[in-house]
């Protein structure tokens, strides 16, 4: 472990950052002072950037813009600025949204978080940031190397948290929030009395059947994942129902463009919870979906650079 040095992605970094914002000097520079140190030095994580979609929070895509997320924990919990209303777009607060369902406001500032990874004040439940105890600790280099920064980047690390609002209390409004958007939702409805027939047998609230859609142009293919992707009846009597959904998504945040994936479940109640993916070139009918047709759905829908998965913008 100790021969392992840290990942870290600055490209996927700064592309985590909402389109107008970028990676401040401070996380760059630290970057830099992290490369080939080992890996669980002074915490356990990676710096890599990730976008709310894939974050352990609840329908997350439409909050691209709300969160700059630089830092992978081992355990799928995610570490970066947050956006929230009022809060200084240039220094944000850096929450955590831990894949346990923790979520907690870790540090006022960048400045802060460095701070506490050299002071290891982090509780139980994010304790993971703490330096790994295998590996030699490099904390009190890292303090040093902060110390020479320049006059105004050092700070106490519980310094303001108190003042800022409420990250937990924001984070269960919005998952509460949308589930019953999505409880509520005309299409999902309709969807859900569509596959009447695949509702789950189990008598637990969790069970449920789970289906994969992808549409790209005017590629469609949808599979229920049972004992493996399965073709269904009603999966061309379902496709207009999905690309009318596929379009009002677009038309109420046009600034994400056109998802490729819906993943969902439905539950023996006929409730749907589906989840979205932008960025991931699906399979359709055993190859990639076709550039061209990924290029005519940009053309029509197009996002922010940075926001242009890189099989597309490579392309």
């Amino acid at each position: 472990m100790s021969d392992t040095p840290y990942p870290i992605d600055l490209d996927s970094i700064r592309g985590a950052f909402p389109p107008g914002s970028e990676a401040p000097p401070l996380l760059v520079d630290f970057a830099s002072w992290l490369k080939g140190r080992p890996w669980g030095s002074v915490g356990c994580f990676s710096l890599q950037g990730q976008f709310s979609d894939s974050a352990p929070i609840v329908d997350g895509s439409p909050l691209r813009d709300r969160f700059s997320l630089f830092m992978r924990l081992p355990d799928g919990s995610a570490v970066g600025g947050w956006y929230g209303a009022g809060l200084d777009r240039d220094n944000p607060p850096i929450v955590g949204l831990g894949s346990e369902g923790d979520y907690e406001l870790l540090a006022p500032s960048l400045d802060g978080l460095l701070a506490k990874l050299t002071s290891q004040q982090f509780d139980k439940a994010w304790s993971v940031l703490k330096p790994h105890e295998e590996v030699e600790c490099q904390t009190v280099e890292l303090a040093q190397w902060l110390a020479e920064r320049p006059t105004g980047e050092a700070a106490a690390p519980d310094d303001g948290t108190s003042e800022l609002p409420d990250f937990r209390g924001f984070v269960e409004k919005w998952s509460r929030d949308r589930e019953d958007y999505w409880a509520n939702h005309r299409l999902m409805a309709e969807l859900g009395w569509r596959l009447a027939a695949h509702l789950p047998k189990g008598k637990n609230p969790w069970d449920k059947t789970r289906f994969e859609i992808a549409i790209v142009g005017t590629q469609y293919q949808a599979r229920v994942l049972t004992r493996g992707p399965q073709p269904f009846e009603e999966a061309g009597s379902i496709e207009s129902l999905l690309r009318d959904l596929r379009e009002g998504m677009r038309r109420a945040q046009p600034e994400l463009g056109l998802w490729y994936v819906m993943n969902f479940g439905l539950y023996a109640d006929g409730r749907i919870m589906p989840s979205f993916e932008y960025d991931l070139r699906p399979t359709i009918d055993g190859e990639p979906a076709k550039l061209s047709e990924a290029k005519a759905d940009l053309a029509r829908a197009p996002r922010p650079e940075r926001w242009v998965p890189k099989w597309l913008a490579a392309s």
